[in-house]
């Protein structure tokens, strides 16, 4: 999938193409100071919150829909598995979404054209869903792996859109990979019970993450072939993109980002 764009300084990797824009977005291009630099999008790291709204502008600026800024919904991101869901015009209806995410939300489900949507990263794992009458941003820490947070947001997905699970193509963003992921003896052997096949026991303790995503995905009826994991790696390619484990915890967010058109 790797199609990266440029625009004043901003790069994405996505596609503006179809119903549905959607892009990942890379560290650079922004306005943030160190450690934020340059493109932060988070607002809870300790950055200039006017730096994180200009970043934010510039971002919907380069995905081609800076005039629907003002219905941006960003989530508090709290590594749960609650998906929220988008689907009223109605500004008392947006106006609840807006409250309901503010409590905590990991995954956003969108049918309604006009509204984009932002979830924040550096070393989790985003993943965007797509289908023509709708798309879901999706952040899939450890925590929402196991839980099956991407999994669960393509059920939404479907049912809200009357899309076949197959039909759903899934877009898997940087995030930390299995490579560079050492967890605890303890945590690989719940993901060995949960994920048997994906994951094995044994001297190593990395996790991929990516691969318990696909799996889950794949229980969730989503063919493989519509899944597109380009391998983009937080750690080492950490001039691209923020990485909580390989800048000490001090450092921005990246972003996945969607509108309907």
């Amino acid at each position: 999938m790797e199609r990266r764009t440029y625009k004043n300084g901003v790069t994405l990797v996505g596609s503006s193409e179809g119903p549905v824009a959607f892009a990942f977005t890379e560290r650079t291009g922004g306005v943030s100071h160190p450690p934020f630099s340059s493109l932060n999008l988070g607002t809870h790291v300790g950055d200039d919150p006017a730096a994180v709204g200009e970043n934010r502008r510039l971002v919907l600026e380069a995905l081609g829909c800076e005039d629907a800024l003002c219905h941006l919904i960003v989530p508090n991101q709290v590594h749960g598995d609650h998906v929220a869901v988008v689907r009223s015009p109605d500004e008392e209806a947006l106006d609840a979404v807006r409250a309901e995410v503010a409590d905590g939300a990991d995954a956003v489900v969108c049918t309604l054209p006009g509204v984009p949507v932002l979830l924040c990263f550096a070393d989790c794992v985003p993943v965007l869903l797509t289908c023509e009458r709708g798309f879901a941003v999706v952040h899939s820490g450890w925590k929402g792996t196991i839980a099956g947070i991407a999994a669960k947001a393509a059920r939404v997905l479907a049912q809200e859109t009357g899309a076949a699970p197959r039909e759903i193509r899934a877009y898997i963003g940087p995030h930390i990979t299995g490579a560079e992921y050492e967890v605890s003896t303890e945590l690989i052997e719940r993901f060995a019970e949960r994920f048997p096949g994906v994951v094995a026991l044994g001297p190593s303790r990395l996790l991929d993450l990516a691969a318990c995503i696909r799996a889950a995905l794949g229980e969730a009826g989503v063919s493989a072939e519509n899944v597109c994991d380009p391998d983009l790696s937080t750690v080492r390619e950490n001039d691209r993109f923020f990485s909580y484990r390989a800048e000490n915890g001090r450092c921005g967010r990246h972003g996945a980002v969607a509108i309907m058109r």
